[in-house]
């Protein structure tokens, strides 16, 4: 499917009731998740006729996508954007849809500045979402999607320095398709959230980029530089005036 007409898929999808729900709660994360990130620049990823920004104090906002709608027309993959030059990052439902997910997540960490934050959000392969997926037709938005399981991208962030700070499920009611059925399975959100913390059909992660720098160990100078001690000759008690020209001799040969 060519991208734009994904993402145009993508976007009716989310003014069905299931896609409204959905959209309800993500809208949510987001906003509570940017409030208290500040910087020069932000970046959303995707999904560009909706925006996650709103509630980010950060001046310059920007929503990327390949379709014309979009504040920056660019591939995802090779992203127009300077080396550690972007202070967040938001990528909503991105790397489900991917031919090469790590790619993305390689460019994201490549344009972010150190301590930058990125926040993603997934479809959860282990899910009631995930066996409708599973064992449903594959067709649509976004069940066409690779969801990808929660421990593989937690690896990719580490291998990429993307530390883990923060992170959420959501969503536990079945994939319904009227908001009759949706608001019957109401009760399983707040019941999921107490007894099936791993089930929600969206996870969230929050990541900041950490930059180890090397120590230098430097050489105590002001210890090398001191003179070495040395042991003061003892005063010798003679009992002849020849014994002291003696003692002066073997003082002196010992130095």
């Amino acid at each position: 499917m060519a991208a734009s007409s994904h993402w145009r898929d993508a976007s009716d999808w989310f003014a069905t009731p299931l896609g409204r729900y959905l959209l309800e709660r993500e809208q949510a994360y987001f906003d509570k998740a940017v409030a208290d990130v500040f910087g020069y620049n932000a970046f959303q990823l995707g999904l560009a006729g909706i925006d996650l920004l709103r509630a980010s104090r950060i001046l310059l906002k920007c929503r990327v996508d390949v379709d014309s709608s979009a504040g920056l027309r660019a591939d995802f993959r090779d992203l127009p954007i300077a080396s550690n030059s972007v202070d967040l990052v938001l990528l909503p439902h991105v790397l489900e849809f991917s031919d090469n997910p790590h790619q993305i997540l390689r460019e994201v960490a490549r344009v972010l500045m150190p301590e930058a934050h990125v926040v993603i959000a997934c479809f959860n392969p282990w899910s009631l979402w995930g066996l409708r997926r599973a064992f449903g037709r594959k067709k649509g938005y976004p069940w066409r999607g690779r969801f990808i399981h929660l421990t593989r991208l937690k690896d990719w962030c580490a291998l990429l320095g993307l530390e883990i700070v923060a992170g959420q499920m959501a969503c536990y009611v079945p994939p319904c398709t009227t908001e009759k059925w949706l608001a019957r399975f109401a009760f399983m959100d707040a019941a999921g959230d107490r007894w099936w913390l791993i089930g929600g059909s969206v996870y969230f992660l929050q990541a900041v980029k950490r930059v180890h720098s090397m120590r230098v160990i430097m050489p105590r100078w002001s210890e090398r530089l001191k003179p070495a001690k040395s042991l003061a000759p003892a005063p010798k008690k003679v009992a002849r005036p020849d014994d002291v020209v003696t003692a002066r001799d073997a003082v002196t040969s010992d130095r």
